[in-house]
């Protein structure tokens, strides 16, 4: 990701709802590093948030509806999230929760794009997002999978303003000339069950040693340490609980 800041268009936060929120605080403690901070107030409801030092890197979450799954959220920042909300219904997307004021931090909808990848959209006010991009422990990069990537080359530009790089292979996501992700088409490799989503990478220092820290935590290596372009380092891995995400070997 060559954004070091959250910018309008940009991923600014991830997040993990989890089923047991006390086993994720200490998975992701060990592996990267977090301090975590859970709001006390009661209308936040548990959430907490995560630090690498005094920056806030990501959120841990209960599951707050039954049919929430166990994964990692990706929000992208909105100048006024309820434009974008009409944005993504005229552009074939869903909104699946309506724009709302979250405290005093911000304001917040969730939606799906026309393929199904659910992702999150946050308009700041106390609240920015990510005070560190791109260190290890911190968010680097985001990938979008999905079956039908013609569909989200036209949505996504749309709704956010991104371009998209003319790669089959691996097109990428930017704004203003900074690439902050990319998209991978779901083959038969994935299972059918497997939804589009959204898949946030963490930079890390060593790839193996986290792949191999996250399996003696009790969490499960979905695709083992590989090198692409003969210098990328990456892994995807999923916590005890369920969540994917990716990490990268950090330059």
């Amino acid at each position: 990701m060559r954004l070091e800041k959250p910018v309008p268009g940009g991923p600014c936060w991830t997040e993990v709802g989890t089923g047991d929120l006390e086993a994720a605080k200490a998975f992701y403690a060990e592996l990267f590093g977090w301090r975590t901070e859970t709001d006390p107030r009661r209308e936040a409801g548990g959430y907490t948030m995560v630090y690498l030092g005094d920056a806030p890197v990501a959120a841990l979450t209960p599951l707050y509806q039954e049919s929430q799954p166990v994964a990692w959220n990706v929000s992208f920042q909105a100048a006024d999230v309820d434009a974008a909300a009409r944005t993504v219904s005229e552009a074939g997307g869903a909104l699946l929760l309506d724009p709302m004021d979250v405290l005093d931090v911000g304001r917040f909808a969730v939606a799906a794009d026309p393929t199904g990848a659910v992702f999150q959209m946050w308009q700041p006010r106390a609240f920015e997002g990510a005070g560190l991009f791109n260190a290890p422990g911190s968010l680097g990069w985001v990938e979008l999978r999905t079956r039908n990537p013609d569909q989200a080359r036209t949505f996504y530009p749309q709704v956010f303003g991104w371009t998209v790089s003319d790669s089959e292979r691996y097109p990428q996501w930017g704004i203003a000339g900074a690439d902050f992700g990319g998209m991978t088409t779901m083959d038969d490799k994935f299972p059918p069950e497997v939804p589009p989503h959204w898949l946030p990478y963490f930079a890390v220092t060593d790839v193996a040693t986290t792949a191999a820290m996250a399996t003696s935590a009790s969490g499960t290596v979905l695709m083992e340490p590989t090198t692409f372009q003969d210098s990328l380092r990456i892994a995807v891995l999923r916590d005890p609980q369920g969540a994917a995400f990716g990490v990268y070997a950090a330059s």
